[in-house]
């Protein structure tokens, strides 16, 4: 499925449309005939198509699975939850944008260290051993997860977040997928009816809740269904992964001659 794609230098703003789409389960999801079709579509439109990668993994992963060339590789980043914002270069290169991550940073503070600290010893989390800059991130049994961890976080001023039942993030206070995305589209000036906003699971709820067209593609977490059902325009998709990407953007229209 390796393709070898020819940097684009058009201005994301400038483009007919844009995809900012969570990574697993979503944009890396379905099998590998939906995901190739997908892919290759954005590859013969790229003049026209802006990619956003918006996903809680670390820009280490991102780097690994664009540079073979069997992922298209995005316009822009936001990783780690909402907490990194940054470009990626011709070079699969993930460079953080100061001035939009500044607000992010002063939110943090040591929170990291206060954070850790309360959390130490809470039954059915264990700290994931991928160091963060402004987030911690706890795989978690929810058999034996005491909710009570929630509360103390809350009372730090920090948020937390948990996702497919499995995962538990502290992120700073007002910080997640949904706020990051805005402020890096607003600092790119990329009018919001041009983008579809793509996920799966709770981590994704803030952004698909900002009101642009957005889509939970099929086998979404239940509760996050639960969420955007009422939603005028989000869409549930039936087919799952890169294939509910595909759906969604028949359905809203996206990319109409």
């Amino acid at each position: 499925m390796t393709r070898h794609e020819k940097f684009d230098t058009t201005d994301i703003a400038d483009k007919k449309f844009v995809l900012a789409t969570d990574l697993d389960g979503t944009f890396l999801g379905g099998s590998d005939d939906q995901r190739a079709g997908l892919y290759n579509w954005i590859a013969a439109n790229r003049a026209q198509v802006g990619l956003i990668f918006v996903t809680g993994r670390d820009p280490g992963f991102i780097h690994d699975i664009t540079r073979k060339g069997d992922v298209p590789r995005p316009d822009y980043v936001i990783a780690d939850v909402g907490t990194t914002i940054a470009t990626m270069d011709h070079n699969n290169l993930v460079s953080p944008i100061p001035e939009l991550e500044a607000e992010i940073a002063t939110a943090w503070g040591d929170a990291g260290t206060k954070a850790r600290f309360t959390l130490n010893g809470t039954r059915g989390l264990r700290l994931q051993s991928t160091l963060f800059r402004y987030r911690l991130s706890y795989d978690m049994d929810p058999a034996k997860f005491d909710e009570a961890a929630i509360d103390a976080i809350a009372e730090l001023g920090l948020d937390t977040i948990v996702s497919d039942n499995r995962f538990f993030d502290v992120l700073p206070k007002g910080v997640s997928k949904g706020p990051s995305l805005l402020r890096l589209m607003t600092h790119l000036n990329i009018d919001n009816r041009r983008v579809l906003v793509a996920g799966d699971t709770m981590n994704d709820l803030s952004m698909l809740k900002m009101g642009m067209p957005a889509v939970a593609v099929g086998g979404s977490e239940p509760s996050l269904i639960d969420e955007i059902k009422d939603l005028s325009h989000c869409y549930a998709a039936e087919a799952e992964g890169a294939a509910g990407i595909a759906e969604a953007i028949l359905h809203h229209n996206l990319f109409a001659a």
